[in-house]
């Protein structure tokens, strides 16, 4: 290939030293036709230049080859039907919602081997990106009204839940008018958690919006007609007729359409898990997730004249749709109770009272509990579980069982599910007679109260009877400080001393513990 300074000694030893074309040709090794037809395009570009401009000219001027009427000697109009045959499946797929099953350069190119063609990978690529060559997509900036538009998107987000690595969803609302925030994370992304997501959400703002925005996620389309419209699911149809809002879909592949909420899920999942990923249980993480976005609504925003999110969400509020009830989304299931007092609900064990053994009951499963009827009355209620043949269970559940069968506590799954410090309790105090504890369990069931009740009893009698601590003693501080409390609720009555009858009670109280111990021993 002729290079720039060879170009240029042509012109030079021709011109500027007379030398012959002949001469040029042997001294630098190039052809005679080469030479003269550089010489001869100098000579009609600078014909009627003077010299030392035509010199000028030549220095500057690159070797030029055409290439302008060369054939593609590979690429045959035969091959060239064949690609764009691939082309058109790929826009029919791309209509059907099938657009991770379109075939890629890669797939058209080895296509085109199988069928016997023999063509480079580069020229099947240029062939394509010069056919779908076209100008860049044009954008059209929206202007949005206050509760119109609300966007909805999902994501993934894997943080540690008591020491386990766990992946969940994590949905995402965003207003198109104020961008204001909530999110909240489900085990799945399935119809019951989309439905929920909702709930909760208009719970939240007290209010509909006019238009909620989807993307094609399978639990809102149903089913694709043609290239651009889509069916609803009977999930969506149903709470958009209870919530009275319209919904509309992007188009294929147009994250742009819906680009509020595009961005905050990433937004939110990078500021709530970025430093903190690891907590105690999902309803401890749901809040932290609540916090966070809460911190985000009242930051000021500079694209919405140093307004925050949560003061333009306020404006929003009178423009909302107002709902009393909120929507219930649940799927009906019925199972019979086994001699363990458990159902199966989605091969996962939940434990009911045991007088229901034998019985069919009917359940509702939730995108987070499940609540279990017997004639149309519910029994008992459990956070769902969606681990794999796990065991809920509740020890109130066993308490008329265990009665009858106290020697059976230490060794049950019921005793096994409680806490440190409630097994630390029994250990310490009960070891050697279990039906006193299993008591105090149906005295706390009884009275609607809960284990705290027990734990706070026994720091008050390690302070004044650390040797006395029983069955009988911890059910009077209990009862005592059941009336402390019902005599601090009341209305103070005039010319009392407070202080006084507290005195009073504390000392009787005492008192008490003292009588009982006395008899105990």
């Amino acid at each position: 290939m002729i290079s720039m300074v060879d170009k240029n000694l042509i012109l030079l030893r021709f011109f500027r030293d007379n030398e012959s074309k002949s001469s040029i040709s042997r001294s630098l090794k190039i052809s005679r036709k080469t030479v003269r037809r550089y010489i001869n395009e100098h000579l009609d570009l600078t014909k009627d230049l003077p010299i030392s401009k035509s010199l000028e000219e030549g220095l500057t001027t690159k070797p030029r080859y055409s290439n302008t009427g060369r054939p593609k000697r590979k690429l045959t109009q035969e091959i060239s039907q064949e690609i764009k045959l691939c082309l058109k499946k790929n826009q029919e797929k791309l209509g059907q919602g099938l657009h991770k099953q379109q075939m890629k350069k890669i797939d058209i190119h080895e296509y085109l081997l199988s069928k016997g063609h023999e063509i480079g990978y580069t020229t099947v690529c240029n062939y394509i990106r010069e056919f779908q060559s076209k100008t860049k997509e044009a954008y059209i900036k929206q202007v949005y009204h206050p509760g119109e538009i609300c966007e909805f998107d999902w994501g993934e987000v894997k943080i540690k839940i008591n020491g386990v690595l766990k992946k969940f969803n994590i949905a995402v609302f965003t207003s198109a008018y104020s961008n204001y925030r909530y999110s909240k994370l489900f085990s799945r992304q399935d119809t019951l958690a989309f439905v929920q997501s909702h709930i909760d959400f208009f719970s939240h703002t007290k209010g509909v919006y006019g238009e909620m925005v989807y993307d094609n996620m399978r639990v809102a389309v149903l089913k694709f007609v043609g290239p651009t419209e889509k069916r609803a699911t009977q999930a969506l149809l149903e709470m958009s007729n209870y919530y009275k809002f319209k919904f509309r879909f992007c188009n294929i592949r147009k994250g742009n359409e819906k680009g509020h909420v595009e961005r905050s899920v990433e937004y939110v999942r990078r500021k709530a898990f970025c430093i903190k990923d690891e907590f105690y249980s999902l309803e401890r993480a749901n809040e932290h997730l609540l916090d966070i976005c809460k911190e985000l609504n009242n930051k000021v925003q500079q694209l919405a004249q140093n307004q925050s999110a949560y003061n333009l969400f306020e404006e929003e509020k009178k423009y909302l749709y107002k709902t009393e009830v909120p929507y219930k989304c649940f799927k009906e299931e019925f199972s019979k109770t086994d001699k363990y007092a458990t159902i199966i609900v989605y091969k996962n064990r939940y434990s009911v009272p045991d007088y229901l053994v034998g019985k069919l009951l009917n359940i509702r499963v939730f995108a987070e509990k499940i609540v279990v009827y017997l004639n149309d009355e519910i029994v008992c209620r459990h956070p769902r579980s969606y681990a794999a043949h796990s065991w809920t269970i509740d020890i109130n559940h066993y308490l008329t069982t265990l009665k009858k069968k106290p020697g059976a506590l230490k060794g049950s799954l019921a005793f096994d599910n409680l806490s440190e410090k409630t097994k630390s309790i029994y250990n310490q105090y009960f070891l050697k007679n279990t039906k006193d504890f299993i008591e105090l369990l149906q005295y706390l069931k009884d009275k609607s109260l809960n284990l705290t009740q027990i734990e706070k009893a026994i720091q008050s009698l390690q302070k004044i009877a650390p040797s006395s601590i029983n069955k009988d003693t911890i059910l009077a501080v209990i009862d005592s400080q059941k009336q402390t409390l019902e005599n601090k609720s009341r209305p103070a009555i005039q010319g009392c001393d407070s202080k006084k009858e507290l005195d009073e009670i504390q000392q009787y109280a005492k008192k008490t513990l003292e009588e009982i111990s006395q008899l105990t021993h």
